[in-house]
């Protein structure tokens, strides 16, 4: 489990092919990896992944098929979130998230506030249909790992257009900031959004 809440940035270095899938190579700052054990998940750009190799100051994994289908931007060397897996005693800081990418979202519009003195850019993303009985205003969202909330949702026939204002902090300390128009992001639905849809479902069909 982790929060959303990113405790690094790193830098693939390299991905190399392995089997059907990829064997990454991740350097993060000095001393991130002081309290992890082999073994470990760390979730990168959102995706929850385990660490199979140590150095001082990067780390290997090995990503299957399965999830290079059904993620972006862990195929190929650049910066990326990390956030190092939740302890029971650590503070909530975001919400509760699995590391487990629900889909993939394309940023439809993203800039500064008009007016904002505060200097908070408005994040437009293209969620894909099948997300939106689980996107609510003032719900949570999680953006490449990023813990956010939803400002307003917008649905069409083709997708559920979802607005999220971010403050410069977010944009300085994680990979958010070097997002542009078209790109496609990693997105993960709120876990207790996904359980009570799942209710409703069960016992309409009864």
């Amino acid at each position: 489990m982790f929060t959303g809440i990113i405790t690094a940035v790193g830098q693939i270095k390299s991905a190399q092919a392995k089997g059907d899938g990829l064997h990454l190579v991740v350097e993060v700052p000095s001393g991130y990896l002081d309290d992890v054990a082999l073994g470990d998940s760390i979730a990168i750009q959102g995706a929850c992944m385990t660490a199979t190799q140590f150095t001082d100051n990067t780390f290997a994994l090995d990503i299957s098929r399965e999830s290079l289908n059904k993620t972006v931007g862990l195929d190929k060397v650049g910066p990326v979130n990390l956030e190092k897996a939740l302890r029971l005693n650590d503070r909530l800081g975001g919400h509760l998230v699995s590391g487990h990418v629900d889909g993939v979202g394309k940023v439809a519009h993203f800039a500064t506030v008009a007016n904002d003195a505060y200097g908070s850019w408005l994040l437009q993303i293209q969620a894909p249909k099948a997300l939106a009985p689980f996107l609510a205003y003032k719900g949570s969202i999680v953006v490449n790992g990023v813990s956010l909330t939803v400002n307003k949702t917008q649905d069409s026939q083709e997708a559920c257009l979802v607005d999220i204002n971010i403050i410069p902090h977010t944009l300085e300390n994680t990979t958010l900031g070097k997002l542009k128009q078209g790109d496609a992001v990693n997105l993960e639905v709120d876990l207790i959004a996904r359980y009570v849809a799942r209710m409703l479902e069960t016992q309409s069909s009864t």
